[in-house]
């Protein structure tokens, strides 16, 4: 990330225009994901406010599970079996739920901020190697309708977004739980 130019939106990292503006918005939705979280402890990042409740941790977990399988989606051509088969193996993180909270737990910020780091890393070398004509290809998608790889990768990091909502709420019921600081 070019903290020089988080807050552009415009051709940069000697990529393509298109692919440029999307990481730009990708970059800036990780950038304030990132400050969110990096400083926090592992209980912080284990919380539930109630058993339901997803942790920070397991977010951040979820936010390198659906890059991991939009990955597969859109650079890969594998069948559905493959697809639902590799799935699985990020499971419990990209469904969240029960199960996640029982295995996703006990990382230190660094663990989950470089597993997001090494998958954006391989986002952005797939990305440098295709034509922007791939943003536009369509696929049948969601409810019938039709998808274009461009709305695919819009939805990863949107998805991210909605999530960080989660975060800052999280924090803000743990601080008044706790009544303490949420750092290290």
């Amino acid at each position: 990330m070019d903290m020089k130019t988080i807050y552009l939106i415009k051709e940069k990292n000697g990529m393509k225009k298109d692919f440029s503006l999307l990481l730009s918005m990708m970059d800036y939705a990780r950038f304030t994901s990132i400050q969110e979280v990096e400083d926090m402890s592992v209980e912080m990042l284990d919380y539930r406010c109630h058993d339901e409740a997803n942790s920070i941790g397991m977010l951040l977990a979820h936010f390198d599970a659906v890059e991991k399988i939009y990955q597969v989606l859109t650079f890969e051509e594998w069948t559905n079996d493959e697809i639902e088969a590799y799935a699985s193996t990020l499971e419990p993180a990209l469904s969240l739920g029960n199960k996640a909270a029982e295995v996703i737990k006990g990382n230190d910020v660094r663990y989950y901020l470089e597993n997001l780091q090494n998958t954006r890393r391989k986002t952005i070398e797939q990305f440098t190697k295709l034509d922007e004509s791939w943003l536009y290809e369509e696929t049948d998608w969601w409810y019938g309708q039709k998808g274009n790889n461009f709305f695919k990768w819009f939805h990863v990091f949107e998805d991210e977004i909605n999530h960080r909502g989660q975060i800052r709420m999280i924090k803000k019921l743990y601080v008044k739980e706790n009544g303490k600081a949420m750092t290290e």
